[in-house]
């Protein structure tokens, strides 16, 4: 089977809006991403699946003469956002929407598999069809199933990711890292409940989260190297029924975030001693967890990006810019710990819309030049002469 268009392409795309699924319940995904490649018809391609995280899909191409196995990973879960796009092929499941553009992943990885299946490639190629990106590390949890071993352990991983901001088509990275990693906080302060006029017989559980609230502020601003950068974001506060009423608990939900894990791990270390401070200052208890999962810092490998970076850069068809890092949260981050490799923007042209809005509509037009710019630069990489 030939390459895919761009006419399917497109098709596939907008098939896979409509179906968004959220983390590791991607079973209709899956089943459609299945059906495409098998449709490839392709005599040196197997599909493997992971038992341990059933929604997880991996596919091996079979090199005419193998120096290496390279993979390539998309993700393919969505998020819990209502679409607004008013699309024609907008979601079709309630409350669940492509926001972050994995169709867009997806539609990319599809179309660079779909070339190599109809023309066999020189080293093994490896697509990683991962479930639960926006939650629950499905890249860990698939590489802790013991899924990249043997035949189907890659040398070095590659990935994208789409961004709104820039222009549709562009290949954007950099040399070192490209996001963040990430923490997610969880604390619960459980004081005594009582009435508001008889604040001696209670124990405030809103006071003490207010403080605990204003004290990780100083985190970043007293702890981080201020040209390094870090965040420390609380979003929830939840606590009380009624004016009246003094509050017996209060639960707060947020994120850490740096581009170092070294800076995390000493962020995730204050907050756990602010807690406890606060705990003891205001006399409740206190519940936290600190999640980091897969979601380490993106760090590029310096040879490989050094490659991509070279080749984006003097390829006469790719529209190519250097970026600086940004605080956004991947959980490929994990797997470029343990094989070496690079990830890249794709611009997909949407600069009103933020990831994560309910009304990101992705440019289709840079569907095509992803795929062209992946296929060339794989080509090129399984051409050198240096393994």
């Amino acid at each position: 089977m030939p390459a895919l268009t761009e006419s399917e392409l497109i098709q596939i795309r907008r098939h896979l809006h409509q179906i968004p699924e959220l983390a590791l319940h991607e079973t209709q995904t899956q089943a459609y991403l299945e059906q495409v490649i098998n449709a490839l018809n392709c005599p040196w391609l197997t599909i493997k699946h992971v038992p341990a995280v059933p929604t997880a899909l991996l596919v091996r191409l079979q090199g005419t003469a193998p120096r290496r196995t390279i993979g390539y990973r998309t993700d393919i879960d969505a998020l819990p956002v209502t679409e607004e796009t008013g699309l024609p092929f907008a979601s079709q499941h309630a409350g669940v929407m492509h926001a972050c553009g994995h169709d867009i992943h997806m539609t990319v990885a599809l179309g660079v598999l779909a070339h190599f299946a109809s023309v066999q490639p020189r080293d093994n190629l490896l697509f990683f069809f991962q479930p639960a990106e926006e939650a629950e590390y499905g890249g860990k949890r698939v590489f802790d199933a013991g899924a990249f071993t043997g035949d189907w352990r890659p040398d070095e991983f590659y990935g994208l990711h789409d961004d709104p901001q820039l222009p549709a088509g562009q290949i954007a990275t950099r040399m070192g890292t490209l996001f963040a990693g990430t923490t997610e906080i969880h604390v619960t302060f459980t004081g005594k409940s009582g009435h508001a006029a008889f604040p001696q017989k209670a124990n405030d559980a809103i006071v003490a989260a207010a403080a605990f609230v204003m004290q990780v502020q100083t985190i970043v601003a007293r702890n981080v190297d201020p040209v390094r950068g870090g965040v420390v974001t609380l979003g929830t506060f939840h606590a009380g029924t009624i004016g009246n009423v003094i509050a017996g608990s209060a639960h707060l939900d947020g994120t850490i975030r740096a581009f170092r894990q070294s800076d995390i791990e000493m962020m995730q270390q204050r907050v756990r001693r602010i807690a406890e401070g606060v705990g003891a200052t205001y006399d409740v208890q206190v519940a936290l967890k600190l999640i980091q999962g897969g979601y380490m810092p993106v760090e590029n490998a310096p040879a490989q990006t050094e490659v991509l970076i070279d080749y984006m850069t003097q390829a006469p068809d790719v529209d190519f810019a250097l970026v600086p890092p940004a605080m956004t949260g991947e959980d490929f981050g994990f797997l470029l710990q343990q094989f070496p490799g690079t990830m890249v923007w794709l611009g997909v042209g949407d600069p009103a819309h933020s990831l994560h809005s309910a009304q990101l509509n992705p440019d289709e037009a840079a569907l095509m030049p992803g795929v062209k710019a992946w296929v060339g630069f794989l080509t090129a990489r399984m051409e050198a002469t240096h393994v």
